[in-house]
């Protein structure tokens, strides 16, 4: 029964989804326990931010279920909740984009404490200090006052992740959250949600970070062509995949490779 097994907080069964004749999605059943990070790997077009959407509902499956939590949607048919029962779903899954997506209007602060102040209805002065305090966490306390343009790629993402975290969700969903970066801005960003994982925040990553996605994620699934072909521990499928697809995708990253040479041994 869905909600029955109180440690695992994301469960997705048999989902389906398509965008017009093309299926995306493929009977994906997937299981997150409460506290653990899954990285879904694999190559672009295999369905892997599409899943994440479909776990926090920004897009709708044709069939199959969705649990965050002890709060069930079944797809099957039927159309998603009401405005109000979909935002309080929404909240207990945050989501930080490839794209910032910040509001180049808004201060750093005022991006992070926007959620709390209009959606949660917290008083404005709680809202502020809470948004200090999680700009304090992601490394960027000196930077409440600057806007979004007058910020490094790196720097916008940090605030990107306090924004999600101000919403104060069960679990947080990353989708590709350095692929955008120059590759010298992406250490702090994966500094930031390695400190998550070591927190115990529940987390999805979708991640080209093939050494970054071993180190943190507690498993890891290989994704391709609408369906999770292998899963398991990092040290399982990174450095000994049975799959032949597993195997090609992973052949590709020769540092990586190198780099775990003495742990695959």
């Amino acid at each position: 029964m869905p909600g029955a097994n109180d440690k695992t907080m994301i469960e997705v069964h048999d989902l389906w989804k398509a965008f017009g004749p093309l299926a995306v999605l493929k009977g994906i059943s997937l299981e997150v326990p409460r506290g653990s990070a899954v990285a879904l790997i694999g190559p672009s077009g295999s369905g892997k931010s599409t899943l994440l959407r479909c776990i926090n509902l920004l897009e709708q499956p044709e069939r199959g279920r969705v649990r965050v939590g002890d709060q069930v949607i079944d797809c099957a048919g039927t159309k998603l909740p009401g405005d109000r029962e979909l935002a309080a779903f929404r909240a207990r899954t945050g989501m930080v984009f490839q794209l910032f997506n910040l509001f180049p209007h808004m201060t750093a602060l005022e991006n992070v404490r926007a959620g709390p102040l209009f959606v949660k209805k917290m008083p404005a002065m709680e809202a502020k200090d809470l948004a200090r305090s999680l700009l304090a966490k992601v490394g960027l306390a000196d930077k409440a006052d600057a806007y979004p343009s007058h910020l490094s790629g790196g720097q916008q993402q940090r605030v990107a992740i306090a924004r999600a975290l101000a919403m104060n969700p069960e679990v947080i969903l990353f989708d590709e959250v350095t692929s955008a970066l120059d590759p010298e801005l992406v250490g702090e960003v994966l500094d930031v949600v390695r400190g998550l994982a070591d927190e115990g925040m529940t987390m999805v990553l979708v991640t080209h970070e093939m050494a970054f996605a071993h180190e943190v994620a507690r498993s890891v699934a290989f994704m391709s062509d609408g369906v999770i072909v292998e899963m398991g521990p990092p040290g399982e499928v990174m450095l000994h995949p049975q799959n032949p697809r597993t195997q090609a995708f992973l052949g590709r990253f020769h540092s990586f490779a190198r780099t775990f040479a003495g742990s695959a041994s």
